[in-house]
């Protein structure tokens, strides 16, 4: 299984990804996730997330996460792209892209990885209240 694993203050391009994808002839399906920070966390209106990480115990979590899943379906490839650092709101904090033969599988999968990496990986996030 192809991996790739981004842990980045750049911001996410979502179409230069897209335009980076390979896909096999067997494979039938990729799907992709893009998370954005909403402008809100709770009740309280915010204008960004400031995100932590412990960079090298991430990349290893996440890892782990790709061993997984690879045991787990019949992935072709993953790639993971996470923003750390000050995210404005509107702005992508997150993309993930899997491919698999069949949608079912790929969804499957795709959800499974953000989940899990949201419950092992150590990546915090900090909510910055908007002015006024």
């Amino acid at each position: 299984m192809k991996r790739e694993l981004t842990i980045t203050t750049e911001p996410i391009h979502e179409a230069a990804l897209l335009a980076q994808r390979t896909m096999s002839g067997g494979m039938g399906a990729a799907v992709y996730f893009l998370g954005v920070v909403r402008g809100t966390e709770g009740k309280a209106t915010i204008s960004a997330l400031e995100y932590e990480t412990f960079q090298r115990m991430a990349e290893h979590q996440i890892s782990l996460l790709f061993d997984e899943l690879e045991q787990r379906w019949p992935i072709e490839s993953v790639r993971l792209v996470h923003r750390v650092g000050l995210v404005r709101a509107g702005e992508p904090s997150l993309w993930v892209e899997v491919i698999a033969p069949h949608r079912g599988e790929a969804f499957a999968a795709c959800q499974w990885l953000i989940d899990e990496m949201k419950r092992v990986a150590p990546i915090w996030k900090k909510p910055v209240i908007a002015a006024g």
